[in-house]
């Protein structure tokens, strides 16, 4: 009789130390039995999951939409039927995320799974940091697919200039001037190029670009300017109608947007007739819109979808790395715009960029 009322005592207290656990618990935490009927649940849950103690003796499926989660009756389920312990990160319909894990409760006398216990920890900042990371390192790669694409062209008008050079007539020195101007650009463009990156690394918020209110006009001459030698070479008349001009955006990216867009023009130029491009703008709702237009090789159908993957290139002659157009998509993506592409085979293309206005 007294070793029955020993038992009786050390379930009493083991009964107690288990509900003073759940009371003080800092966890979110449930027990639904093997018929999925909900036993207990700690205060958090209370107030995470709008739980009222009526809800004790409930069928979870009758209060599933408290947990804002929809397959939890499935998952629970599959824990009972396989003895597995299930770990899952899980985000809610208010948009924050948890840990959970459903582990088995098993009846040590029968060995028996005869419901589980399930336990939420919040991760909602632990995933705003993955994603910021992700993101950082994703700006991080464009920056420097940026830079790697960027530094050719200079280097390019520098082979082409020194090969001038090579070329130039002994008795035709007048011209040397201005060639090697021509050589001193391109090195102060690269030496800038590698400046920003080296600035950037030391900057407190390094790679995060500031906005500032620039002049469309501005930023295409820069592009003239850094592709003169090209366009000499080829001839190219480039035309521009700014019907809007102003823009809150990062220079470096506005600037990388139309250069690649205008050497593409010279560079898938046809052999038939001379580079003419047209770049003009608008706005058109909350964007601005910037068109440019050439007449040069254009792009056959069935290779439309494809040219803003990376390394995928236009035309396979000609010299190019395939980033380009990756890299103008990229950009305008990350910012809420959007590119699209008009073209026929053997008479030019069409690119539209919308990028959004900001106040």
């Amino acid at each position: 009789m007294q070793n029955k009322a020993e038992q009786i005592s050390a379930l009493i207290e083991l009964n107690e130390e288990l509900e003073n656990y759940f009371r003080n618990t800092i966890i979110p935490q449930l027990f639904v039995d093997a018929h999925l009927i909900l036993r207990k649940f700690t205060p958090p849950a209370m107030r995470q999951f709008s739980l009222k103690l009526a809800d004790v003796g409930r069928p979870i499926a009758d209060i599933k939409e408290n947990f804002r989660f929809p397959t939890i009756i499935e998952n629970i389920q599959h824990v009972i039927d396989s003895g597995d312990v299930l770990e899952k990160e899980i985000q809610t319909t208010d948009l924050r995320w948890y840990q959970m894990n459903i582990l088995p409760y098993i009846v040590q006398r029968d060995k028996k799974t005869n419901g589980v216990i399930i336990t939420f920890v919040e991760i909602t900042m632990r995933i705003r940091d993955l994603k910021e990371q992700e993101k950082l390192i994703a700006e991080h790669e464009l920056l420097l697919d940026t830079i790697s694409h960027d530094i050719k062209t200079p280097l390019t008008s520098l082979g082409l200039t020194i090969e001038m050079l090579r070329k130039l007539p002994e008795k035709d020195m007048e011209r040397f001037p201005l060639l090697l101007e021509k050589v001193e650009n391109s090195l102060t463009k690269m030496q800038q190029i590698i400046h920003d990156l080296t600035d950037s690394r030391e900057q407190e918020h390094r790679y995060k670009a500031v906005e500032e209110l620039l002049d469309f006009e501005h930023i295409l001459e820069d592009v003239r300017l850094t592709l003169a030698p090209q366009i000499n070479e080829s001839s190219a008349r480039i035309k521009a109608d700014i019907g809007f001009s102003e823009i809150l955006y990062i220079r470096r990216k506005l600037r990388s947007i139309i250069y690649n867009l205008v050497n593409n023009a010279i560079k898938y130029r046809s052999s038939e007739r001379i580079p003419e491009i047209l770049v003009k703008t608008r706005q058109e709702g909350d964007f601005m819109v910037i068109i440019v237009k050439d007449n040069g090789i254009g792009i056959a159908e069935n290779n439309l979808t494809g040219i803003f993957g990376k390394y995928q290139r236009i035309s396979q002659s000609g010299d190019g790395s395939g980033i380009g157009l990756y890299l103008v998509k990229e950009i305008v993506g990350a910012s809420g715009g959007r590119i699209t592409v008009d073209s026929n085979l053997g008479e030019g293309s069409i690119f539209t960029v919308y990028l959004k206005i900001k106040a």
